[in-house]
């Protein structure tokens, strides 16, 4: 017997309620006049506008009565030790005691700043020289260091304050050295060796 084929149908796809698509308005640009407009009406831009308006009045000029005491400076330095040492000329209301130079560092007295007599002979040996002791005034501002690099740096700044005041105090200052820079310092300590040139000590066997 020939048995029939079977046919098979194609179920045709369901069709599904299509959504409609809705429209949506376009809402209208903000124009930049209208930011603008908010801006200016801003308390920001209110008190640009009130400056603007308000009338521009000429610069009154004042006079300076107080006029600043002249003075010569210069930096010395010593070690690590750097002095700004500025030179006056000695007025009638300046007070010295006896025949000592009237210099102060950092604030003091430079006999007080230095307890060391050796080292109030190196700050005062630049006017001692040229026989002005009683002639100048001195301010210093000096930091690094000791003690010893640091009057050895003012001593240097004092000699080039003199030579900015009177050219003719270079001759003897420079013969007696007092223009150079000292270059003299601590040899740094090498491998191997305690110090500088100290060795530890050796034994052959």
């Amino acid at each position: 017997m020939i048995t029939p084929k079977k046919t098979t149908t194609k179920s045709k796809p369901k069709k599904t309620a299509s959504k409609k698509k809705v429209k949506v308005k376009a809402t209208p640009m903000v124009r930049p006049v209208r930011l603008i407009q908010d801006k200016q009406s801003s308390p920001r831009e209110q008190k640009v506008i009130k400056l603007e308006t308000k009338e521009t009045v000429a610069p009154i000029e004042i006079k300076k009565t107080a006029s600043k005491e002249k003075y010569y400076e210069a930096m010395g330095g010593r070690k690590e030790s750097v002095a700004r040492v500025r030179l006056y000329t000695k007025k009638a209301t300046d007070v010295t005691e006896g025949e000592n130079a009237l210099i102060v560092v950092n604030g003091k007295d430079y006999r007080e700043y230095f307890s060391d007599v050796a080292l109030w002979e190196i700050v005062e040996s630049p006017l001692k020289k040229l026989k002005s002791v009683n002639r100048f005034k001195v301010t210093v501002v000096v930091h690094g260091g000791g003690k010893s690099g640091q009057a050895g740096a003012i001593k240097h700044g004092i000699a080039k304050t003199l030579v900015d005041f009177d050219q003719n105090f270079r001759k003897k200052l420079k013969k007696s050295g007092y223009l150079t820079r000292d270059p003299r310092a601590k040899e740094r300590r090498k491998y191997g060796l305690k110090k500088a040139r100290k060795a530890p000590r050796w034994a052959k066997r």
